[in-house]
């Protein structure tokens, strides 16, 4: 009976440890007597009791690994880094499972590993480029890091899915002399377009002034010409009526040089009314008016003799 009871027994503890139960999204490495002997996948596994043992668990999940690091520019400039980086098991053949499980003594080694593997790829990256660049290299920088590790992590039996640089900061001082250099590209640029507008301001104010003075003197010229042209229209018209008046006269066996008079006490009249000043100086005597009638018909004379001609 105790016998039996102790077979039943040990039945009980060898079935238990046959069975090994493999949660899902992990995979289970065995060995027997220290060597590789399969991989386990996920659900209710039969195993060899006492002498196949699991080795190591792996999850083929995707994990997450959050870092910071510092890297210096090619001009001496401090770099403040922190990102992501995400990563799974390339797959669940066995060929892969081996590299995992078995590559490193523990998974924090591994972890350092990448970790450093990442830092030293942005380092040497960094190390190549200028303070004022690294802000607009964010996308350069993640492609680089992302070629060289993800080659490393192949090697590995892992996969890099993606990698994020979340922030990029400087030394409070480098910050402080970029606020700066901001600040007075800013001001340059300001100045620069307040001058170009400035500038095109008198230009197109110059244009208009002399589109008005071209205006005006076109205006001016203009009727400067009409004018002229009504002065000589208006003394054609005046000698035309005093030559048939003149003709009229001689015709009536009259003295023509009652138009002249006629023509001097006009002009008087004239003067007075229309006359902007306040003092009209004229030779009123009786010598004056006989010497003004004497050239006014002398020149009535040669207007006529003119007239003939033509």
């Amino acid at each position: 009976m105790e016998l039996s009871s102790i077979l039943i027994l040990l039945l009980v503890v060898t079935l238990g440890l046959s069975l090994v139960t493999v949660q899902q999204g992990t995979v289970a490495v065995t060995t027997i007597f220290g060597k590789y002997s399969r991989t386990l996948y996920p659900g209710l596994n039969l195993r060899i009791p006492f002498i196949e043992r699991i080795f190591k668990r792996i999850s083929i999940q995707n994990r997450a690994v959050e870092m910071s690091f510092q890297a210096v520019t090619v001009d001496q400039a401090n770099v403040h880094f922190t990102s992501l980086l995400l990563f799974a098991v390339m797959d669940n053949a066995e060929p892969t499972i081996q590299k995992v499980a078995f590559r490193f003594v523990s998974d924090k080694d591994f972890m350092a590993t990448l970790s450093r593997t990442v830092e030293g790829s942005i380092r040497a990256y960094v190390a190549s480029k200028k303070q004022a660049e690294i802000l607009l290299l964010r996308r350069e920088i993640t492609e680089a890091v992302k070629a060289n590790v993800d080659h490393m992590l192949e090697d590995w039996g892992f996969h890099l899915l993606d990698l994020q640089i979340n922030d990029i900061t400087f030394d409070e001082e480098v910050m402080r002399s970029m606020s700066k250099v901001v600040a007075s590209n800013n001001l340059k640029a300001a100045a620069e377009n307040e001058g170009q507008a400035l500038l095109i301001t008198k230009t197109k104010g110059a244009e208009a002034e002399g589109n008005a003075i071209r205006i005006a003197a076109e205006a001016e010229r203009e009727a400067a010409q009409m004018r002229g042209q009504a002065v000589a229209l208006f003394r054609e018209e005046v000698a035309k009526g005093m030559s048939q008046a003149a003709r009229e006269m001689r015709d009536a066996n009259m003295d023509t040089s009652v138009i002249l008079f006629s023509m001097w006490t006009e002009a008087l009249k004239n003067f007075t009314e229309h006359g902007k000043g306040n003092v009209i100086f004229l030779d009123g005597s009786v010598d004056g008016m006989q010497k003004t009638l004497k050239e006014m018909m002398s020149l009535s004379q040669l207007k006529m003799f003119d007239t003939k001609e033509k």
